[in-house]
């Protein structure tokens, strides 16, 4: 009696438990039917994989609807129409954004929106003529992107690694290391030469470091003796020059305006033509010595020696 009574009851549970999901799933579709949806489709200019019907749409992070269909754009194939219809007492705003996100570790993809001011309108989500929203970049899509031309890039380099480390490459290698190692152990041979001639090198440097302050000190030396001794001299000669031109000007003025008198009285020129001829020596001699020391200051200064013309 006892086990006929415990199939009874499992059996009436197994009913119930039937009965309580049908029950369940019968109000779940009347409460999707009774549901009003806004429909919208989102443009994509990049590829989606992970997105899929059904997949689940969020806004802000809450369920709020799901995605109906995947298209391709016909205009441009790289494109993609998703149509997703959303609970119609969410507003979808023309400031919304919408975009992808990572559902979960598998890969899979859920439609995202999010924002949207009180200022802006609200977009009428008609099935027949769903109103386009453009999606956002897509970080992970982004992601995934920068990570193929990155496997590229290192599948590229391997590649020329490959090519750089060939067998003719490393055959070339190692003659040029063969090749660098001959010329240091013949350096290496000749380095007491090496040392002769850096020696060399250094007292030549020496010697000419010790010229060319000889040559500096003869010319600090002569430029002391023309500052000193010189300057001087010229600076004297250019005063009594100066000094002699008003002289000989007021003598010239004084025999032009007496030239009536002097050939008048021709007894007086024997007692001037002495020293009229005494004052041509002198300028003579006066111009002589400023030739001198034009050509040679130091010398006729310093009593160098003397050069007599020969006449011919």
């Amino acid at each position: 009696m006892e086990p006929r009574a415990h199939h009874v009851i499992i059996g009436l549970f197994t009913v119930l438990a039937v009965s309580a999901a049908l029950v369940f799933a019968l109000w779940l579709g009347k409460s999707s039917a009774d549901r009003e949806w806004a429909y919208y489709q989102i443009g994509f200019d990049h590829p989606i994989s992970g997105l899929s019907e059904g997949n689940p749409v969020l806004y802000s992070g809450v369920p709020v609807g799901e995605v109906l269909e995947l298209t391709l754009d016909p205009a441009n194939p790289s494109h993609v129409r998703v149509l997703v219809r959303v609970d119609k007492e969410v507003p979808i705003r023309k400031d919304t954004h919408a975009g992808l996100i990572l559902a979960n570790i598998t890969g899979s993809m859920s439609v995202q929106f999010r924002g949207g001011t009180s200022e802006s309108p609200v977009l009428e989500g008609n099935r027949n003529n769903p109103p386009l929203i453009t999606a956002d970049p897509s970080a992970f899509s982004s992601l995934l992107t920068n990570g193929e031309a990155l496997i590229e890039k290192t599948e590229i380099l391997l590649t020329n690694a490959n090519n750089l480390f060939s067998e003719k490459n490393l055959e070339n290698m190692a003659s040029i290391l063969e090749n660098t190692r001959s010329a240091t152990d013949s350096l290496l041979a000749q380095r007491a030469e090496l040392l002769a001639l850096m020696e060399q090198f250094d007292a030549a440097g020496v010697r000419a470091e010790e010229a060319a302050i000889k040559v500096s000190s003869v010319s600090d030396n002569a430029n002391a003796i023309l500052l000193e001794k010189v300057t001087p001299v010229l600076s004297s000669m250019d005063r009594a020059l100066s000094t002699l031109q008003p002289a000989l000007a007021r003598l010239d003025n004084l025999t032009r305006n007496n030239e009536g008198a002097l050939d008048a009285g021709l007894q007086g020129l024997g007692e001037l033509t002495p020293a009229i001829r005494e004052l041509r020596s002198a300028l003579r001699n006066l111009n002589q010595f400023a030739t001198r020391l034009e050509a040679n200051p130091a010398g006729t200064l310093l009593g160098g020696s003397n050069i007599k013309e020969v006449e011919q």
